[in-house]
This record gives C-alpha cells, structure tokens and sequence, in this order.
C-alpha cells in the first residue's frame, strides 16, 4: 500500500521577545479606553446625585466621548501615516492623561461634558495607531492575527477590569476617581513606547485636506443631533434641518474624496465586500453592546439593588469569554472559514439579546449573566476575524487610515447606540413616568428624589420608576436583536461567493 505523501509545512514563525513587548505597549491605550468606556456607566448613578445633570446631559456626557471619537479618528489615522504613528501614540497618551485629570475634578455636568469632549480628542489618536502599528510590526499572516487577537482580548480584558477596578473605586472613593485612574496608565505609553514600540509612517503621505477634515464634523454632528433631538422631542423642524445637512455634509465630503488624489479615506476600500461587511459588523456588534451596556449598570444597581462593585462582578463572565473567543478565533477561522466564523459570531449574539428582553424588576440577574455570556462569545469570535480582514485589506503605507475607518465604526456604532437605543429607552421611562407621583428626568434622579420624600411616597416613585426603565431595557434588548439578525442575514449574503483571496 503506497504511503501518503504530504508537502512539508512551512516552520511557523515565532513572535521575537522584542516584538511581544512592543505587542504588550500598543494593548495598554486600548485596555485604558475600554475600561474609560466601561466605568462610567456604573458612576452615572453618582455623578448623577452630585452633579444633577439632566437627561439631555447625562447622554451627552455619554455620547460626547464617542462622537468626538468617531469625527476625529480617520483624520488621526492620517496624520499618524504623516507625522509618524508613534510620535501620536506619545503625543495622545499624554493629552489622555491630562484629559483625565480635568474630567475627575469636573465641577458641573457641562465641565464634565467639555473634559470627555478632551478625552474623546486625545482617544482619537491612540486607537489607530495601535492597530496601524500592529500591521507594520507583524508581517507574518499568522503572527498578524494572533497579534490582532491579543489587541482585542485587551480591549475585553480591560472591559472585564473596568467595572471591578471601578466598582471597587466608587465604594471607596468619589465618582472623579474612575476618570483619574487612567492617568498613569497614560503616562507609562508616553515613557515606554519610544524605548519598544519603532516609528512607521507612509514614505510618501502628501498633505492633510483640511476642507475634508472640515466636512467629516460637519456631515456628522448636525445628523446626531438631529437623531437626538427625535428622540427626545418628535419630529421636529430643526431635528429634519439637521438631519438634510448632516446628509449634504456627508454627500459632499465623499465627492471630495474621490476627487483628491490624496484623500482623507480611501473610499476603494469600501469596494472590497471583505472591508466593507467587516465594518457592518463591527458597527452593529458596538452598536447594540455599549447601548445596552449603559442600561445594564444603571439596572443592576438601580433596579435590583447591586452595589458597584456586585454589579462589576455579574458582567465580568462576558468579558472573560470575550478574551477566550477573541484567541479561539483565530484558529476557528482557519478551520471552518472567515465566513463561517463571523455568523456564528453574530448568531450568539443574536441570541444574548434576545434573551436579555426577559429581564424583570424583581429578578433578572441570572439572565443578565447568561445573556451577556453569549453576546461575549459572539463578540469575540466576529470581531477578531473582522479586524483582521480589514487590516489585510490595506496596504502598508495606508494602514493609518484603514485602521482609522475600522475604529470609525466602533466609535460610531458605540456613540449612535447610545443616541438611537439610549434615546429611546429614555423616551419609555419618561412616557410611563407621566403619570408618576413625583416626576424625574433618569432613574439616578428618581432615587435621589425619591431617598428624600415619605417611605409611602418614595417607594412608589421607585416602583413606576423601575419599572419604567426595566422596560426601556427590555425594548432595546429586542430591538438590538432584531438589528443582528439583519446584519447577520446581510453579511452572509454579501460575503456568500466572496472569492477566497479578497
């Protein structure tokens, strides 16, 4: 019987301890952004009492970081293929670091809106440059996948540590201590990075279009403000006129991209159904998690009656087999497909929000836990494909800009979560609160109030008040859900015949 000859296979290459260190300094900036994003919904409850912030503020004091985020993030993805990816790293660290200090120390709800305005500027630098120094570290397919996955395990490690180091800090400390803990984790980018971390840059960038740069903001702060003013007033003439202009704004500035031979985005990216599926992914994933997320602490400790601390320790299983799918997934993609893997990534995540519709006023924990389990499977497991397939779609040269529109649609998917879903939610709270016998603006604002009147009085005001936003949570938990099976039947169809080597 003739013996089976296999090809010899190719020695893997090994990660070289020089690269596993600068590996470790570009994960610390997306640990520190994940567990500023993940904090704060578990401080809202305490900056709420302090601060009295109305509901208009507390989702500004949301959203502001991520919008500034996503306006701002492909023109830092160029200027890092410019001026040098790690010279901005340094450079972002170290205005994060002063940002944080400002935001700790925020005397009013509208000092606090300006100090994560700061944030979400110097956030704009550190999360494509990461990943854009990632494609020029790490040539090896293989290396670069295991390299990307470790990036994202940290963005989920540091969501998993967010609320137990917040937790712990809002029962011993005030609510400025969450913000003030990113400081010297900043200050040790800036120190370190020059030392591991070399320098890559496109060798021939051309100029910043500044009039593109211009357009970006106007096409989309009008449009989200339009969509926030929906929401919280109907329809309205301005929410329409901010809305055309958001849309003008933003129709002009891709006409200008394809005019220019040196544009802000590569709009040809958006040609390959790879890049263009993975960013859809992305951005219905962050779209539905970080909305959902915002509800989750507010409802664990509000409604059920977990201290910070508890509530950390009830989302933590997430987070972890966040991180365990991340580094499956790499294997998981070369055995069953890139395809395969993104849509059952998207299913489990279908299924989480499904579940979570089942929460209730009195109980709920065990299905927070359960749900939140499996939207961090699906998590996972998509987005670490996803994130790949974008990188290796760029060259080189543009990997700045490329890994800019990636982070793009996680700002934005996370930003426009908490307007559309975070919106809506409050829109439920308030039309069932009409009725209430004292009236609040947020569920934080009903406890305070509610810690002042009668026991009689105050216990009822609770009960409309949790029962309100119980089922604002549950609206969105469905909704969410429906949005994933579009995206999943979507992606499946858009990536179908996808020939192999795109």
């Amino acid at each position: 019987m003739a013996a089976t000859l296999r090809a010899p296979q190719e020695p893997r290459a090994r990660i070289t301890p020089k690269q596993g260190w600068a590996l470790a300094v570009l994960v610390l900036p997306v640990l520190l952004i994940s567990i500023d994003m993940t904090v704060l919904g578990f401080a809202v409850p305490f900056l709420s009492e302090d601060l009295a912030p109305t509901s208009s503020q507390l989702l500004w004091i949301v959203d502001v970081y991520g919008f500034m985020l996503a306006g701002l993030l492909v023109t830092m993805g160029t200027l890092g293929d410019r001026v040098g990816r790690r010279r901005l790293l340094v450079i972002g660290s170290a205005a994060f670091a002063a940002a944080s200090v400002l935001a700790a120390y925020a005397p009013t709800a509208e000092a606090l809106i300006a100090a994560r305005a700061l944030l979400g500027l110097a956030g704009a630098t550190l999360m494509p440059t990461t990943l854009a120094l990632m494609r020029n570290l790490f040539h090896d397919d293989r290396q670069r996948k295991f390299a990307i996955a470790i990036w994202a395990s940290g963005f989920s490690a540091g969501a998993a540590a967010g609320p137990i180091i917040g937790g712990w800090l809002l029962e011993h400390f005030w609510w400025g201590s969450v913000f003030l803990m990113a400081a010297p984790v900043s200050l040790a980018v800036v120190v370190v990075a020059p030392l591991l971390v070399p320098e890559s840059k496109d060798p021939n960038p051309g100029r910043i279009d500044l009039p593109s740069v211009a357009l970006s903001f106007l096409a989309m702060f009008p449009f989200v403000y339009g969509v926030k003013t929906i929401a919280e007033h109907g329809l309205t003439w301005t929410a329409v006129v901010s809305l055309i202009a958001g849309l003008a704004f933003g129709a002009a500035f891709i006409a200008r991209q394809l005019r220019l031979e040196h544009p802000l985005i590569d709009v040809g990216l958006f040609r390959l159904r790879r890049f263009s599926a993975s960013l859809a992914t992305n951005f219905t994933i962050v779209f539905a998690m970080i909305s959902s997320l915002f509800l989750l602490t507010q409802y664990l400790q509000l409604v059920l009656g977990f201290s910070p601390m508890e509530a950390g320790l009830l989302l933590l299983p997430e987070m972890a087999v966040s991180v365990v799918a991340g580094l499956f997934a790499v294997r998981l993609s070369e055995r069953v497909g890139m395809v395969r893997t993104i849509i059952g990534g998207l299913v489990f995540v279908m299924a989480g929000f499904a579940g979570m519709s089942l929460v209730g006023v009195e109980q709920g924990a065990l299905v927070v836990v359960v749900a939140s389990i499996l939207i961090g499977i699906g998590a996972g497991l998509a987005q670490t494909v996803t994130n790949d397939a974008i990188l290796a779609a760029a060259p080189a040269d543009r990997a700045g800009a490329a890994s800019a529109i990636s982070e793009t649609a996680y700002e934005l998917g996370g930003a426009m979560g908490v307007a559309l879903l975070g919106s809506l939610a409050t829109g439920i709270y308030r039309s069932e609160m009409a009725d209430a016998p004292v009236q609040a603006e947020t569920l934080g604002e009903a406890a305070h109030i509610a810690a002042k009147l009668p026991a009689a009085t105050g216990d009822a005001l609770m009960e409309a008040a949790r029962t309100a936003f119980t089922d604002g949570l549950r609206t969105v938990a469905l909704i969410a859900a429906v949005l994933v099976l579009l995206a999943t039947v979507a992606v499946g169809r858009a990536l179908r015949e996808q020939p192999a080597q795109q």
